[in-house]
């Protein structure tokens, strides 16, 4: 199949699945004697396990990784385990950077008086820090 049938079957972008083969994590792909990229049902399952890797937050690197480990069916999947925990580690992370951005907004939200910008706390707090 041609590369905009792919893209409706899997849901990515044309432009992204051109990316994700220049850049090696989607499989390459033959080419019709006219020069189209002609893609299989492996493409497509591919793609669709980048795009929900991507939805949860997998880096490009990681996502690599995953699908060379993918096509060893007989390793352990202690590797898959840790470039998992890895990521949920810095989930973890981002979600604790994000909740204490979230009170420090709040605490300066509150000292909104709803005067004039010569008194806004908010611009004042924003310029101290």
């Amino acid at each position: 199949m041609k590369i905009g049938e792919a893209s409706r079957l899997s849901g990515c972008h044309i432009e992204t699945i051109r990316y994700y083969e220049r850049v090696g994590i989607l499989s390459p792909t033959a080419r019709s004697e006219s020069g189209y990229r002609c893609y299989a049902d492996h493409h497509i399952q591919q793609l669709r396990f980048i795009l929900h890797a991507r939805e949860l937050g997998f880096s490009l690197d990681d996502i690599r990784e995953l699908l060379s480990l993918k096509e060893q069916p007989d390793l352990s999947c202690q590797a898959v385990d840790s470039i998992t925990d890895k990521h949920l580690h810095g989930i973890r992370n981002r979600i604790r950077h994000l909740e204490s951005l979230a009170r420090e907004l709040r605490r300066i939200s509150a000292s909104c008086s709803g005067g004039h910008i010569a008194e806004c706390r908010i611009l004042e707090a924003l310029g101290k820090h």
